[in-house]
């Protein structure tokens, strides 16, 4: 998977300030979105919360083994070369994804949570989105966005 298909423009200009997760209890997390009923591009990066993408026709992935992941090994880096600011991420798995109850996924997203201990998806940030074409069974799948960085701020 290479970098996001876009930024969510609530979250241009904040991108940094989100990855290098100052708050005490924040995080960038991971949330799968099915197919069936995905909206647009144009429509999905308007949204400013993971509520108000989620009360769209957007449902959250719900199969056998999911929930929602915590970013890992977060890295932000300045490549005054390229004038751009790239971010990379570890990839992130499930297994199993699925198995008893499966679905067929369209995106995934990078989201921003600043409080992981009782805030709600009105509170969390959608930063980033990517094309994902999977399809759950109950074997492992492995979600990589990180080949050519997670997203980048030219």
């Amino acid at each position: 998977m290479a970098g996001s298909d876009f930024i969510f423009n609530i979250a241009k200009g904040r991108t940094r300030t989100f990855a290098e997760l100052s708050g005490a209890n924040d995080a960038l997390v991971w949330v799968l979105l099915k197919a069936t009923g995905l909206e647009a591009d144009s429509t999905l990066k308007d949204y400013d919360t993971l509520a108000a993408i989620l009360a769209g026709t957007n449902d959250e992935a719900d199969f056998t083994g999911y929930s929602r992941i915590a970013a890992t090994n977060v890295v932000v880096s300045i490549d005054d070369t390229a004038d751009e600011m790239v971010v990379d991420i570890d990839p992130f798995q499930y297994d199993p994804a699925g198995g008893a109850a499966n679905n067929l996924m369209g995106k995934v997203l990078l989201c921003y949570d600043p409080d992981t201990t009782g805030g709600t998806d009105a509170d969390i940030i959608p930063i980033a989105a990517y094309s994902f074409d999977g399809q759950t069974d109950g074997s492992t799948m492995i979600i990589n966005p990180n080949q050519d960085g997670a997203y980048y701020s030219a």
